[in-house]
């Protein structure tokens, strides 16, 4: 017990804070897709194919205190993957414009807690707020901000990557668009049969990426 103990310390002691935050930018993609699973767990009815991710976090959503919650720590991991990427870049152009926009896309996230959207039903009654408009603010910017971190990323690195950055982005912006089809009947409380779907998949793709990009980094000498 004691020898094992000593080879994990000895193992982490020759981490350093660069490749903690780095592997840190895997662990948050792993826990955002958990955060989905058992919030959507504490809100009855919910179903990931027709309702938004925003919804688990909605004024009055039974998953509100639980995802807020967790999303500190996602929004911390992201800050700090961001952080060891411009310390990853060296004399990278790309990566350090890389890494300055993931570092703002997460400190983004800070603004979420205080611009949640309402719940539909509120919504098609027009109880919607300034929180609700800057809920939608923020989403604009966000996807902004992921888009062109994927754009400098795809320029940072060698050819495989690039073709798999950009290849993420033409799916981003497809799905992105079918989100954008369903979104105005979330207002009005309409059907949105698939909405959750396309949104989930266009996340998807960039946490993947993120984790990858994250693996590259890693794969890096110092």
């Amino acid at each position: 017990m004691r020898t094992t103990i000593s080879v994990s310390s000895g193992f982490l002691h020759k981490l350093s804070l660069r490749q903690i935050f780095l592997a840190g930018g895997i662990l948050s993609s792993l826990l955002y897709v958990a955060m989905n699973i058992f919030a959507a767990m504490q809100y009855p009815g919910y179903n990931f194919a027709t309702f938004t991710v925003s919804e688990l976090s909605a004024i009055g959503a039974p998953s509100r205190s639980f995802w807020t919650g967790w999303a500190f720590v996602y929004t911390f991991l992201i800050i700090a993957f961001g952080w060891a990427i411009l310390k990853s870049a060296a004399q990278n152009r790309a990566v350090r414009v890389t890494g300055a926009l993931i570092l703002f896309y997460g400190a983004l996230g800070i603004g979420w807690h205080f611009a949640p959207m309402h719940q539909r039903e509120v919504l098609a009654a027009g109880g919607g707020t300034l929180s609700d408009t800057m809920h939608l603010v923020l989403s604009f910017v966000t996807v902004l901000l992921m888009l062109a971190a994927m754009g400098f990323g795809a320029a940072a690195f060698g050819e495989t990557f690039r073709f798999y950055s950009i290849t993420s982005l033409v799916m981003i912006l497809i799905f992105g668009i079918l989100t954008g089809l369903e979104a105005p009947h979330v207002e009005s409380n309409q059907p949105t049969p698939l909405i959750g779907v396309w949104e989930r998949i266009n996340i998807g793709i960039f946490l993947l990426w993120v984790a990858i990009l994250a693996a590259v980094l890693l794969g890096r000498k110092e």
